[in-house]
């Protein structure tokens, strides 16, 4: 029997294998070479995005679009609550009319047990019975 062969075709792990090593080699270069003030020169270089705008200009745009959103949010909310005040002042209204009309409705009928009994008793003194 033939052994099989420990060897194993891998193309691709190669050629990414060259590259961590050359990237590797690269980091240690930096490190031995580059004084401490100018690695954090190569280091915001690293950090720019192909726009030339680093990690500063990143975060003064992020604030800048947190603080346009907190506005809104804050607008929002100031016109839910106004809409909210406005229905309670109408509902109070609305009630308001509605207990003045139950008002008037009791009166009403008041005046009518009133009426009603006048003619009983106008009723029973003429004398005429059910």
């Amino acid at each position: 029997m033939e052994r099989p062969s420990l060897e194993i075709n891998l193309p691709d792990t190669h050629e990414e294998g060259k590259l961590y090593v050359v990237d590797s080699l690269n980091n240690l270069n930096k490190l031995n070479v580059c004084p401490d003030e100018s690695q954090h020169s190569l280091d915001e270089e690293e950090n720019t995005d192909g726009t030339g705008e680093n990690m500063a200009g990143s975060n003064t745009g992020n604030q800048c679009l947190f603080f346009i959103i907190f506005i809104l949010t804050l607008i929002i909310s100031l016109a839910l609550v106004s809409f909210v005040i406005f229905l309670i002042i109408q509902t109070r209204n609305k009630m308001d009319q509605i207990s003045s009309r139950l008002l008037s409705e009791k009166k009403s009928i008041e005046e009518l047990k009133k009426i009603n009994n006048i003619i009983l008793k106008h009723l029973n003194q003429s004398g005429i019975k059910d």
